[in-house]
């Protein structure tokens, strides 16, 4: 079975934009743990991770996940890039992130520094790993 997914076309000429965003956002994170506002931190480092997804997502297909489940977007990376154990672990890392979207936002649970120091190993591994995907 083929797997679909909502996506939308994007001109590649956006990807640092999206770049942009996304260290914006990491750079926000850093801000907000520094002030110890850790569920802001947790957001915002969600959010990095999205963006930097969408970066990966439009240099290898022209396109980015459109729609509510952003699980979704890990589905569409992993049909855009050859297979690696690298591609593998970065996308556990970013499944795992992209979990505590909703926890982290809506759910009245409350995020401490243990919580973001975890978020924080899975978004430098996943960075580092779409960062190099971007540059080859």
């Amino acid at each position: 079975m083929v797997k679909s997914f909502k996506k939308i076309t994007v001109n590649k000429t956006k990807i640092a934009d999206y770049i942009y965003v996304a260290k914006n956002f990491f750079s926000g994170a850093e801000v907000a743990a520094e002030y110890e506002y850790w569920n802001a931190a947790g957001v915002l480092i969600v959010h990095s991770a999205i963006a930097y997804a969408d970066a990966v997502s439009i240099k290898y297909g022209g396109v980015k996940s459109k729609g509510d489940d952003h699980q979704n977007v890990v589905n569409l990376i992993d049909s855009l890039v050859a297979n690696s154990e690298e591609k593998k672990k970065a996308l556990i890392h970013l499944s795992k992130i992209i979990t505590h979207k909703n926890i982290v936002s809506y759910s009245g649970n409350i995020y401490g520094k243990k919580d973001i120091e975890k978020l924080w190993k899975y978004l430098e591994r996943f960075v580092f790993w779409s960062e190099k995907l971007i540059k080859s």
